[in-house]
């Protein structure tokens, strides 16, 4: 179905057909959006900057997506800050992992996402792993994360345990199984609704006339095109809507934001079973400590991405232990700051970012001892999740109000919007957030 819908736009006289709606994006916040105007009958047309081709499950496409140059930027620390450009975003990259909106924060700000949050458990795939998919590793850390007296619980995962495999590694290259939940599954269904899909498809700008959105300037195979429609909603993340907004005359030419950035605690275990480790869904359990704004799970990760890391972190010593290494990921909830600018992003730890990093690493250390693992090191810091850019409640050029409306006809539903700093996976957020707003941008028209 995706592969006729994205044929079919590109093979009409597109610039000249009429939508009702332009959704820039297909991360959770704009698959979401987009699925609630299509099903009220919408003329919706969805565009996407990456390829709308089936996931595989392997490392190459995964770097197709997701490298320096294609959806990820190198700070001028040498930090990576991961992004997916691909159909779905980065939830098609991402280890499908559910946090709950906290519902306070927006609620704060007039927006009600109880409604949107209890209408999206009863469809979808949202629950903690059977036991029969969670990994030797994950399984071991969980033992000696109770043992050291940390409050592990496995975590609600995105993930079809009937189609999922124990012994896979692919939930991060991309699910060729259809086991993991991907705001694809949302926009296949927006399709069959009746919305138009054109990926590879870059949004320049939105046009604006008389005050008001009026369609957008987009590119595709080397030629401009405009594309009008009197509702326009960005989508493109927390790097790409900002710069949209600002390419488009509607906020300022750089934006501080949050990125929750992630080091792997990782140590060697002497007993682990030949052949059994290293190959396992990831971030089955963990815990939580938002006073602190850290968190911890399991991390299990495939064999390159292991020696990639152990590289970084000059630990030439451990190339050969992918299957016998225990990994623990800490995140932190850092303090919003650094710049977005049109062509680059920068953002550096600030003190109390450091201070919390050493925290969690501490605790994931005194849990991998507990483990009986030895060679223990933290990798270098990195993060996938940038937001607040452009927040609820802050002005940006025209504004960005409790509805997430940057200017009449214009909305943005994507992690730019979350308020403030963060620390959460934002999946279950943001289809939330897309949920409400195409349901109150339907019933508007």
């Amino acid at each position: 179905m995706l592969a006729s819908a994205s044929t079919a736009f590109f093979d009409m006289d597109f610039p000249s057909h009429p939508y009702d709606a332009i959704v820039a994006g297909t991360g959770p916040g704009g698959a979401s959006t987009a699925r609630e105007l299509a099903r009220a009958g919408l003329r919706v047309l969805i565009l996407e900057q990456g390829s709308a081709a089936p996931l595989r499950g392997t490392l190459g496409q995964m770097a197709t997506m997701a490298l320096p140059g294609k959806g990820s930027w190198l700070h001028r620390d040498a930090s990576l800050l991961v992004a997916g450009t691909t159909l779905g975003g980065s939830s098609a990259l991402n280890f499908a992992t559910a946090a709950p909106p906290p519902l306070g924060m927006f609620a704060a700000h007039g927006i009600d996402l109880a409604p949107a949050l209890a209408a999206l458990r009863a469809e979808l795939p949202l629950a903690p792993l059977p036991d029969s998919l969670v990994g030797p590793m994950a399984g071991r850390i969980t033992a000696a994360a109770r043992a050291a007296g940390f409050d592990w619980q496995k975590l609600d995962k995105m993930i079809r345990p009937q189609a999922c495999r124990s012994g896979c590694w692919r939930c991060v290259y991309g699910c060729p199984y259809g086991a993991k939940w991907s705001a694809r599954d949302f926009v296949d269904e927006a399709c069959r609704h009746g919305a138009v899909l054109g990926d590879r498809t870059r949004v320049l700008r939105v046009l604006m006339e008389g005050g008001r959105a009026a369609g957008v300037e987009l590119v595709h195979a080397g030629r401009n095109h405009i594309v009008r429609a009197p509702l326009v909603v960005l989508a493109a993340g927390g790097v790409g809507s900002p710069r949209l907004l600002h390419a488009s005359g509607l906020a300022p030419r750089h934006a501080p934001f949050f990125s929750d950035p992630v080091v792997a605690v990782m140590g060697s275990v002497d007993d682990m079973d030949e052949g059994k480790g290293g190959a396992e869904v990831p971030m089955a359990a963990g815990a939580g400590f938002p006073h602190e704004g850290i968190a911890l799970a399991d991390l299990t990760l495939p064999r390159p991405m292991y020696t990639a890391f152990a590289l970084q972190a000059g630990r030439v010593d451990r190339l050969g232990a992918h299957a016998q290494s225990l990994s623990i990921m800490v995140k932190i909830r850092d303090d919003i700051g650094g710049r977005i600018g049109p062509r680059w992003v920068d953002k550096r730890l600030t003190p109390g970012d450091r201070a919390r990093f050493d925290k969690g690493i501490g605790m994931a250390r005194a849990i991998l001892e507990q483990a009986g693992a030895h060679h223990i090191f933290a990798t270098h810091h990195f993060a996938a999740h940038p937001g607040g850019s452009i927040p609820i409640g802050a002005k940006a050029g025209a504004g960005v109000d409790s509805e997430l409306r940057a200017a009449p006809g214009l909305h943005v539903c994507d992690a730019s919007v979350i308020p403030q700093a963060w620390g959460l996976p934002p999946t279950l957020t943001l289809l939330c957030l897309g949920k409400r707003l195409g349901a109150l941008l339907s019933t508007a028209q």
